[in-house]
C-alpha cells in the first residue's frame, strides 16, 4: 500500500513537471516572439524615416536604439518569469 502511495507521487511530480516545462515553453516562446516582431517593425520605419529625412537620421537611430532596447527587456522579462516558472 506504501509502495503504491509513493508511485503515485512520483507521478504526479513527473505530471507537475511535465506541466512546469510547457508553461515556460509558452512564456518564453509568446514572450520572446512579440519583441521579435515589435524589434522589426520599429526598424522597418526607422529605415523609412532616414529614408524620407536623411538629415533627421542620428535623432531616429537614437530614439530607435532606446526602444530597441526596452523591448528587449520585455523579453528578458519573459525569460525570467519561463526560468521561474521551470524552477521554482
Amino acid at each position: 500500500m506504501e509502495n503504491e502511495a509513493v508511485q503515485a507521487a512520483g507521478g504526479l511530480l513527473s505530471n507537475l513537471d511535465a506541466v512546469k516545462s510547457i508553461a515556460a515553453a509558452f512564456a518564453i516562446a509568446i514572450g520572446g516572439l512579440a519583441p521579435a516582431f515589435s524589434i522589426g517593425k520599429l526598424a522597418a520605419k526607422a529605415m523609412e524615416a532616414i529614408g524620407r529625412n536623411p538629415e533627421a537620421a542620428s535623432k531616429i537611430q537614437t530614439a530607435m536604439i532606446l526602444t530597441t532596447a526596452f523591448t528587449e527587456a520585455i523579453a528578458i522579462y519573459a525569460l525570467v518569469v519561463a526560468l521561474i516558472i521551470k524552477f521554482v
